[in-house]
């Protein structure tokens, strides 16, 4: 099947076609059919609620996902949508420092600032915004699915609006569930969720001040025994207190307002001073299911994996989610690869995401430590560790890919930095000066210090066009924009040609989800290197 260009569809489900349905029109959702709309295909998201979820969830994201957000079409909006995180401590009981990190708002490693807080209901907002103005998605809200039916060749899907209890299909090439905790496309797969042995009940309070207040740190950690607590800011003036159940109190007792009140209050926060808009008793878990993929239908985001939220991950993971199964759908809908590439996703993904539950795992635990002799000992270590001039630094993490389409060795493990994240930096061409992604193009990257049209062969050339690929050749800081022509780009930032120079190579080939597909040492690798990514995307 390719790429459609069918008209918007009105608001009933019955007789829609398309290539992909949406299941859940949260963030990871939306941007999974952005990504796919932007690459011709024909979305249909169905969400079984009428209205826009109104209160936050999450609070921040990091450089990464900010590059997949502008990916998906709002990075001209991310800076006035989010706010910097600032300084991130965390504190005992005491009220000491154990250890902190600052985010600073410049670009990092991603071309994006490494951590940004943003207010999820304005943030989700602006995302339909994009997606309303796109017409090959269809959003049908308020059609919550009742079932799915794989035919091998396509699925049917049940989705019944209000006023339409019989009707409500929709037929699609392929499903995915973007349907959170309780997913029902993971039902109908039957996959399974493998608790990980991690859950604590925390009260999440959300408040809006009367009149601005600013915070020192702006986000804490307090790794108190008698309460561990939360506070981070959560965008437009919202700011989350989060309060861990105790052993023997109730979540009828924690849930009154008035209870509400007496925890806030050592915080100067008052009914005089500031509004509840939120408050739930949630669950902080740890799972992740046993299969992403059964035929037609897959997972991504929260129906794939949970995790606490202590290393601000949860929507990230989504996120990375959407991108890496984005470019995988595309080449198999346009008959380029078979649909077995879809099996890799897992495989990619699922190490990732247990690393990064593992994470957040033992911030819970750093955070969560209720033992008072234990406490004592973690914050002597904790105090002792970031006091030496050689203290690790706290910050947000990634983790490479360790499977999957990357660069393998002569052994068969994966080469030396393969599955790593690129960097972006700003580069420049004519008059054009920005971000790589904004000047070169999106899609398979081949960057390159020599010209890729005089390395590579026609065949190499064609195969590399036939997948997107954009071939870049990086020219040293100081000669003119104007000079670069249409395949070569000027690094003023001087990000690209000593990152090839660390270890001597002469061009990287970059995967549509910002990951590195291999390194190549020479002209002569550039082609072998071309040739491996031929051989491993499972080419129909």
């Amino acid at each position: 099947m390719m790429p459609s260009s069918a008209a918007r569809s009105g608001p009933a489900a019955s007789g829609l076609t398309a290539d992909v349905a949406v299941v859940g029109c949260g963030p990871v959702g939306l941007v999974l059919s952005i990504l796919l709309a932007h690459r011709g295909w024909q979305v249909v998201i169905l969400e079984k609620y009428e209205n826009q979820y109104p209160f936050p969830r999450v609070v921040a994201f990091d450089g990464e996902t900010a590059r997949t957000f502008a990916t998906a079409g709002i990075g001209a909006e991310l800076m006035e949508l989010g706010e910097p995180l600032g300084q991130y401590m965390f504190q005992n009981g005491a009220g000491r420092e154990l250890f902190s990190f600052e985010a600073p708002y410049e670009p990092g490693r991603d071309g994006w600032p490494i951590a940004t807080v943003m207010h999820q209901p304005t943030f989700e907002k602006a995302l339909r915004a994009h997606v309303a103005e796109l017409p090959n998605v269809t959003a049908l809200f308020g059609h919550e699915v009742r079932q799915i039916t794989d035919h091998g060749d396509h699925v049917e899907i049940t989705a019944p609006g209000a006023g339409e209890p019989a009707g409500g299909r929709v037929t699609a090439s392929y499903v995915v569930g973007c349907d959170g905790a309780n997913s029902f496309v993971r039902d109908a797969m039957g996959a399974k969720l493998t608790d990980l042995g991690f859950a604590h009940d925390w009260l999440l309070v959300d408040v809006v001040f009367h009149e601005p207040r600013s915070f020192r740190p702006n986000d804490v950690q307090i790794c108190d025994p008698n309460r561990p607590t939360t506070i981070v800011a959560s965008g437009r003036g919202h700011r989350r207190w989060e309060f861990m159940r105790l052993p023997g109190e109730s979540v009828e007792e924690l849930s009154t307002h008035e209870r509400m009140w007496q925890l806030l209050a050592p915080y100067d926060v008052t009914p005089e001073n500031a509004d509840l808009t939120r408050n739930i008793v949630y669950t902080f878990q740890a799972a992740l299911a046993d299969s992403w993929r059964a035929g037609r239908l897959l997972l991504a985001g929260d129906s794939a994996h949970l995790m606490p939220p202590f290393a601000g991950q949860g929507m990230c993971s989504g996120i990375r989610d959407a991108a890496n199964l984005a470019w995988k759908l595309d080449l198999v809908l346009r008959g380029t690869a078979r649909d077995t590439l879809l099996d890799v996703y897992q495989a990619e993904r699922s190490r990732q995401v247990r690393h990064t539950i593992d994470m957040s795992i033992e911030v819970g635990r750093i955070v969560s430590e209720l033992d008072h002799a234990a406490a004592a000992r973690r914050d002597a270590y904790l105090i002792g560790l970031h006091s030496r001039p050689d203290a690790p630094s706290l910050s947000p993490s990634w983790f490479a890919l360790e499977d999957g389409v990357v660069r393998r060795d002569a052994s068969g493990a994966v080469a030396p930095r393969a599955g790593e994240l690129s960097p972006q930096g700003v580069v420049a061409r004519g008059t054009v000066k920005d971000r790589f992604d904004e000047v070169a193009g999106r899609g398979f990257q081949l960057i390159t210090t020599v010209d890729p049209y005089e390395s590579l062969s026609e065949d190499d050339l064609d195969f590399l066009k036939s997948i997107g690929t954009r071939l870049v050749r990086v020219l040293p800081a100081g000669i003119p924009p104007k000079r670069a022509r249409d395949h070569e780009v000027v690094d003023v930032q001087r990000t690209y040609l000593p990152y090839l120079a660390q270890t001597r190579q002469t061009g990287v080939l970059v995967r549509p989800d910002h990951y590195v597909f291999g390194f190549a040492a020479d002209r002569a690798d550039l082609s072998v290197l071309v040739g491996e990514l031929r051989e491993q995307l499972h080419l129909a």
